[in-house]
């Protein structure tokens, strides 16, 4: 496997993660990494419930630099660490997410649709009383929103995050199905210069295809997407770089010969 960067990494400083930082580092570099970036959540107004209390995906991001900075200069020569954001848009948040943005210098930013119209796809009620394609429908119609009002990120991770959770995950779901929707979010994405990100946390969750799937990437690509960053989505060491090599394999398929890193949100480009 030549990709040695993993640019979706999440610690104890995510509010649904609690795993330590420096073990996640530690695991990477057993794993022959080159480039960890660190993707805190924050996800502002998140539906409270009894799993989700006020605030739970609110990032304290001064602790949070303050770790990776320790950190960084103690595993410096031996791995290098960046300090990125995982940021929830939401269309009404436009203001509040630039304001959050631009409060730190940040390496990396990942743009995200965690919550569709105040519902979470992660549980089961955001599909409750429609067909899968209805539900499917209305969150990606929620990311053309997003990108048509918020500029401050770099990529749009896991862009069919939605599937994921669906009842029957990705089964039934194809690129032709929303294929109007699509094109025009690939479209506004290299209208703003932003990439994508190939995310693998899927595949183990049992899906068949990467987030996004081989077919948005291969439309991306033929529309001229260069960016492209691989993230594992690992809340936890023992998911770090998983399934690396069917990321590699499909950007191969769909023709990209190289990958991407970032520092200081400046785009680098890694061959395979």
């Amino acid at each position: 496997m030549s990709i040695t960067a993993d640019y979706h990494l999440h610690s104890s400083h995510s509010g649904d993660s609690d795993a330590p930082m420096e073990e996640m580092i530690q695991k990477g570099i057993s794993l022959g990494l080159t480039h960890m970036c660190f993707t805190e959540h924050n996800d502002f107004d998140y539906p409270v419930t009894e799993d989700t209390p006020q605030g739970m995906f609110e990032l304290n991001a001064d602790a949070y630099l303050y770790d990776l900075i320790r950190l960084r200069e103690k595993y410096a020569g031996r791995i290098n660490i960046f300090f990125g954001l995982e940021l929830g848009l939401q269309p009404h948040l436009t203001r509040q997410n630039a304001v959050f943005a631009k409060s730190h210098d940040y390496d990396f930013i990942i743009g995200s649709s965690h919550i569709c119209n105040g519902k979470d796809p992660y549980y089961p009620a955001f599909f409750e009383g429609r067909s899968e394609e209805e539900a499917c429908r209305e969150y990606f119609q929620s990311i053309l929103e997003n990108v048509k009002k918020f500029d401050n990120f770099d990529v749009y991770g896991h862009l069919d995050y939605v599937v994921r959770y669906a009842p029957e995950k990705d089964r039934h779901y194809s690129y032709e199905k929303y294929q109007d929707l699509f094109d025009r979010i690939l479209e506004l994405l290299l209208e703003k210069e932003k990439g994508l990100e190939i995310n693998t946390a899927g595949i183990g969750k049992g899906m068949r295809d990467v987030h996004p799937c081989t077919e948005i990437l291969r439309h991306y690509r033929q529309k001229g997407g260069e960016i492209i960053t691989i993230g594992s989505d690992a809340h936890d060491p023992a998911h770090i770089a998983a399934d690396f090599h069917r990321a590699e394999a499909v950007l191969q398929e769909c023709g990209f010969r190289y990958y991407t890193v970032f520092e200081k949100r400046q785009p680098e480009f890694k061959r395979f």
